[in-house]
């Protein structure tokens, strides 16, 4: 354990966690501890009284920095963009918000003249990489301290007592039965039965959206309006892409769109399991997805599902302060050039589905695909085409059929 730490900046949130990890710092590394908040959207309830706890745990001072705008412009909406999903389900809540938490931490650091940066992720999930891969990229003379991997407390029992033996104030108890993680973009639930795949999550772990069977009869249909692939209205009117994530939050949300219980596989080799909610991603995704149908062609949109896929993996991964984000990126601009367009979507019973779209720079010809009759499409030039295309298949069984001979 180092003792050369004189000021280290805590990403701290108030919990259980960073109202115990406070005090230990200054017991173990005999230093000043500074706070770093991050609100991304997790609420006015989670940050109400934040500094106050953390000047009541032995903070010397709290700095609460408003990263919404950031958060969505410079993560989401690029992102976005790529179509990243990570093993096909899951929309990178907790991943996305945490290059810009790192950053802002980083920033703060600087500022205050700290030599150390300290945050609350166990030994055991993919955080605790996805922060320190940050540090290492935008503060690698910073000293890093995890007190999840140094400490001998293990439970939350083990916190509370920790905290009562010191006199510290905290709200939480030994009975929390889920551990939560919320932003602007989703909230996830992990704990309690959700530890066993076989038991089904109850209705306690669902906190943004409706019980699709309760949702309403009614569906509600919208109107969603990008240009270059960029964010542009709701309904026709212009809405800021914070004000719009949040719109379709609660609209999305009310009908049960965007519930996930996923068992995935974690940066650190096990397995997790955890329920998201991410409504308004959900409306998102199959809206610029539906975009995408009608004016990428063929192999520019398989190539885009790729990209999708491959930057899932590095966002997950926590490589977002990487040359290779960079490229991706630029890529994904690149490819988003044409998705300028309009699409309705329908939000009924804990589906979202694309029922209408139109694109100046759409693909789709009814003169080509039409049934009736046409005058830009001879049928009878398919039958050169299908003679090419299955040519090997030709060749091959030719030769199968001489037994090899050429």
């Amino acid at each position: 354990m180092s003792t050369s730490v004189n000021k280290v900046v805590l990403a701290y949130s108030g919990g259980l966690d960073t109202s115990a990890i406070v005090p230990w710092l200054k017991e173990n590394y005999d230093c000043e501890v500074v706070a770093f908040v991050a609100d991304v959207g997790q609420g006015e309830d989670e940050l109400a009284g934040v500094e106050e706890k953390a000047i009541a745990s032995g903070a010397s001072s709290c700095y609460v920095v408003d990263l919404k705008d950031k958060f969505v412009n410079e993560v989401i909406f690029p992102t976005l963009k790529t179509g990243a999903i990570y093993e096909g389900q899951y929309l990178l809540g907790t991943a996305l918000a945490r290059p810009i938490i790192a950053q802002a931490q980083v920033e703060v650091a600087r500022k205050v003249g700290a030599d150390a940066l300290a945050h609350g992720c166990t030994g055991k999930g993919n955080d605790q990489v996805r922060f320190e891969s940050c540090f290492a990229a935008l503060a690698p003379d910073l000293q890093v301290i995890a007190p999840w991997r140094e400490w001998t407390m293990r439970s939350r029992p083990d916190l509370l007592a920790y905290l009562a033996e010191r006199n510290i104030p905290c709200a939480a108890s030994a009975t929390k039965i889920y551990s939560r993680d919320a932003n602007l973009w989703h909230i996830s639930t992990e704990g309690g039965e959700l530890e066993d795949p076989w038991n089904a999550p109850s209705e306690q772990v669902w906190t943004w959206t409706a019980e699709p069977e309760q949702a309403p009869e009614q569906a509600d249909y919208l109107t969603l309006s990008f240009a270059n692939g960029e964010w542009q209205a709701l309904n026709g009117e212009a809405i800021e892409p914070v004000a719009a994530i949040d719109a379709l939050n609660k609209l999305a949300g009310k009908h049960g769109v965007g519930r996930l219980d996923m068992v995935e596989n974690r940066l650190v080799g096990m397995k997790s399991r955890g329920c998201y909610e991410t409504p308004a991603g959900a409306v998102l995704y199959a809206a610029l997805q539906g975009l995408e149908s009608l004016v990428l062609d063929r192999t520019t949109q398989d190539y885009r599902i790729r990209l999708g896929n491959e930057f899932a993996q590095l966002l997950y991964d926590g490589r977002w302060f990487t040359p290779l984000r960079e490229v991706m990126l630029a890529a994904a601009t690149k490819l988003a050039e044409p998705l300028t367009g309009d699409i309705v979507v329908k939000l009924y019973k804990g589906q979202v589905t694309v029922t209408q779209k139109r694109s100046p720079n759409s693909l789709y010809s009814n003169a080509f695909a039409t049934f009736d009759e046409d005058e830009v499409y001879n049928q009878k030039h398919a039958e050169g085409f299908i003679r090419l295309y299955s040519l090997a298949s030709r060749i091959r069984a030719l030769h199968e059929h001489d037994g090899g001979s050429s």
